[in-house]
């Protein structure tokens, strides 16, 4: 392992550690409805844990208005294991919305509570905690990253009617035709997300591009995205290396790309390897930007350092630039502790928002959400495209922000260590809804 790696791993360690010191439908048709541009009130609470001392998620008190029942919410993610930098985000998000919305009076006089599980990165597991959360009566459930979780859980969610929604986990296999009770948030399925970066490299002049993908759902949707995608280009030559999910040391991969000398590097197929390969590529003279998979910005940083500057691009559903996003993210990061406000943690902030307001309309029946969500359009704070969705739950109308880090300054109250900041590389065009 060279010492890019060694530090990558020792930052995915203690992202780890911090979680876990974190603790923690219908098959109508859509109907069509108005646009609906939800904002949470600014209210919070100093303290966002929410959690007893036995690390469960704790109750919060009722008013009494409208009972003292609360309104369950299930966050189904990541806290351990290879996605962990990208679930205590979304599980955070998730969290501020639930203060806010509950300092604000709560939902027709009933408070939220989060109840926070952790798939540990594992398919099997994530299926023994949707089916716990089943059980303790959620209305819904976010949050998801793994795309071999998201595929285990959403059989789940499908048969047990209640609304599962997904952050990262874009293998086009978790969605099928019969899919009613399962919904994409922030990232689409893998075969629209190839054509972006294809677009980019073909903006950019690129003849040559190179990718690493992980062996499992997403890096082989990825692959064969990318090849579809660059094999529509003329004169852009695509090469393509596969690595085991858990690989940290890529350098015979490199080796291997080196030799056929790419100007682009795609590691967005590989999530939790495209730290390594970012610090690995700088290693062996690489001097070409990598991408990444919507990865946690402030990880990647953590892990590679001076080696992520003016060299590391992604993609987000999140609008770095927009106001809405900047007020959103200096509450967050006040509240959270945590120093960026991540695009999984909009889109949790957002699973929140929009199931508050479907049971403000239907009530907390979920097959009564899952059909009133089919039928809405959201615009909501920090996102880069409004939420909706086809019949079977693929985002109708996403277009992803590609982004470069870069040495420089924040704006005010979300300055980062090492003074980095993003800037916009592209927004793409919107995406065609992939179909099962």
């Amino acid at each position: 392992m060279t010492s890019g790696a060694k530090t990558w791993a020792a930052a995915c360690l203690s992202m780890a550690l911090l979680a876990s010191a974190c603790g923690g439908g219908s098959d109508a048709d859509p109907v069509d409805s108005a646009d609906v541009d939800i904002e949470a009130d600014l209210g919070g609470t100093d303290d966002t844990s929410g959690r007893d001392t036995d690390g469960e998620q704790a109750a919060p008190e009722s008013d009494g208005e409208g009972g003292d029942e609360t309104i369950k919410i299930g966050a189904l993610t990541s806290l351990t294991g290879p996605f962990t930098s990208w679930g205590i985000h979304a599980s955070a998000g998730m969290q501020l919305a639930v203060d806010e919305i509950n300092a604000d009076g709560g939902v027709d006089g009933r408070l939220l509570e989060l109840v926070v599980v952790d798939d540990q990165s594992d398919a099997e597991e994530g299926v023994v905690q949707i089916e716990r959360l089943h059980e303790e009566g959620v209305i819904a459930v976010g949050g998801a990253i793994s795309s071999g979780v998201a595929q285990a859980t959403a059989a789940v969610a499908e048969e047990a009617g209640v609304p599962l929604f997904l952050s990262k986990a874009g293998s086009e296999a978790v969605l099928t035709t019969e899919s009613r009770y399962t919904f994409r948030t922030c990232l689409p399925a893998a075969p629209m997300i190839a054509k972006p970066w294809a677009d980019y490299a073909d903006a950019q002049g690129y003849s040559k591009v190179g990718a690493i993908v992980a062996d499992y759902a997403w890096g082989q949707s990825f692959k064969s995205a990318a090849e579809e995608a660059f094999g529509e280009l003329e004169g852009v030559e695509l090469q393509v290396e596969v690595a085991p999910v858990p690989e940290q040391d890529f350098t015979t991969y490199l080796r291997s790309l080196e030799s056929f000398e790419p100007e682009l590097l795609l590691a967005t197929g590989h999530p939790p390897g495209n730290g390594p390969i970012l610090t690995q590529a700088a290693d062996l003279g690489l001097d070409i930007d990598v991408t990444g998979p919507s990865s946690s910005l402030s990880a990647v940083l953590e892990g590679a350092g001076e080696a992520a500057i003016d060299r590391y691009a992604d993609i987000s559903c999140a609008d770095y630039f927009d106001e809405s996003y900047l007020d959103l993210a200096a509450r967050y990061v006040e509240s959270s502790g945590n120093s960026f406000m991540e695009d999984d943690a909009v889109a949790g902030y957002g699973v929140v928002t929009i199931l508050a307001d479907a049971v403000r309309n239907v009530g907390d029946d979920p097959a009564a959400i899952a059909e009133y969500l089919h039928g809405e359009r959201y615009e909501l704070p920090g996102m880069a495209f409004p939420l909706s969705w086809t019949e079977w739950g693929e985002l109708a109308e996403s277009r992803l922000l590609l982004v470069k880090v870069v040495e420089g300054s924040a704006p005010a109250g979300l300055e980062q260590d090492g003074g980095w900041w993003v800037e916009q590389l592209q927004l793409s065009d919107p995406l065609e809804p992939y179909e099962p």
